[in-house]
């Protein structure tokens, strides 16, 4: 496994008592595939976590994406790019096949997406984030067997790979829910400085090339 790789893989195993069964722990920004007869689980707000497996090869995994596409995937780590949809996608499915799977016999079952903070409606991440992992599964051909999409409560997600069961709670209690909304507002922030950046470079990028074309005309 290259170093790329164990900066994005979920490292946080335990023994999850409810299930009598060993689990990982997904933080935003990882992803896990397993053949073992083990629990994932994750909590979602605005983000998107894909649950895919290859019932015949016997191997599933899960992804945990915080936003739908990165404008430049080149510039960043592969921890950063975790965070984005297309790249997370990509591992994911990768990992799944070099596993043993088998894209024609895929199983894909999708959550989260949701709208939990008011202010996040206007940023609009939760509908893009599940506008994109469906749209992405599609385009990959494949089939989405269950899905639980937007809302504006968070989920906690429980995903069995071997067998492809899921269990899933909507979180109501204050603490379930301050603890996400913490994590969806350092989201939100992370965005609009990014929005930011981005907006500046483009800025001194026509600075640039005006500067260029100036020099051009003078020769």
């Amino acid at each position: 496994m290259t170093s790329a790789h164990i900066e994005t893989v979920a490292t946080r195993h335990y023994f999850d008592r409810e299930f009598d069964i060993s689990a990982v722990k997904l933080l935003p920004g990882e992803y896990f595939v397993t053949a073992k007869d083990m629990v994932l689980t994750t909590v979602l707000g605005s983000c998107v976590s894909a649950c895919v497996r290859d019932s015949t090869a016997g191997v599933g995994g899960m992804n945990h994406f915080m936003l739908p596409e990165d404008a430049d995937p080149s510039s960043r780590s592969a921890a950063a790019a975790m965070r984005y949809g297309a790249y997370a996608m990509e591992m994911l499915l990768n990992e799944l096949f070099k596993a043993g799977a088998r894209r024609e016999r895929l199983e894909a079952k999708v959550f989260g997406g949701g709208a939990v903070l008011a202010n996040m409606t206007t940023l609009n991440i939760g509908d893009r984030n599940a506008d994109f992992v469906l749209r992405y599964l599609q385009m990959e051909q494949v089939r989405i067997s269950a899905q639980d999409l937007r809302g504006d409560l968070p989920r906690r997600i429980n995903y069995f790979p071997v067998t492809g069961r899921v269990t899933m709670r909507k979180l109501r209690r204050q603490d379930d829910a301050l603890l996400v909304q913490h994590e969806e507002q350092e989201l939100a922030q992370a965005l609009l400085k990014q929005q930011r950046r981005d907006k500046v470079e483009l800025f001194d990028r026509d600075l640039a090339r005006n500067a260029a074309n100036k020099n051009a005309w003078a020769l």
